[in-house]
């Protein structure tokens, strides 16, 4: 599972979505067990279903991506693109990207009872896996325009502002 997860960062939440698997300790599973082990357990599940559920999972990740290039050139054409970094307190007082905002709890009650379904925001985290969830989660709730930035703010350093230092959580 870790080298599905790897490969396809959003296959715990479509697991989830689909089949209640992944979500929790009581319905998780190991990174060491291989997708047939968990369909298996899974009331053998068909593993090929879930491999189609994963790739349109997959797909469906891709649309709601924005490259840091990208975002970079909207933004400096003057787009007021909301930038919410979604990564722990620790990590944004460590580095961060300039004009970002930090998410909270109140950012995020704002966002669900008083922002418009259709406005466009961004999510950043480090490599690109957290803010698909956030991206994911608003879409959930009817925001039809979110986004996640791929890669995270550590392709944004390197793909982009090379000065903004990157770290590792390891």
């Amino acid at each position: 599972m870790a080298e599905l997860l790897q490969e396809y960062p959003g296959a715990q939440r479509a697991l989830f979505r689909a089949y209640h698997i992944g979500g929790c300790a009581s319905c998780g599973f190991s990174p060491t067990e291989s997708l047939g082990e968990v369909c298996a357990r899974n009331n053998n599940l068909p593993v090929e279903e879930v491999v189609s559920t994963i790739l349109a999972g997959h797909e469906a990740d891709q649309k709601v991506q924005i490259s840091p290039t990208e975002m970079a050139e909207r933004l400096q054409a003057g787009e007021r693109l909301p930038l919410i970094d979604v990564r722990s307190r620790e990590e944004w007082d460590a580095v961060h990207i300039e004009g970002a905002t930090f998410f909270t709890q109140e950012l995020m009650q704002e966002i669900i009872s008083e922002w418009p379904k259709d406005r466009e925001f961004v999510f950043v985290c480090h490599y690109g896996i957290r803010s698909l969830d956030a991206a994911s989660f608003f879409a959930g709730h009817g925001f039809q325009h979110v986004r996640s930035m791929t890669g995270g703010i550590d392709a944004w350093s390197r793909e982009v502002d090379p000065n903004l230092p990157r770290y590792d959580l390891e």
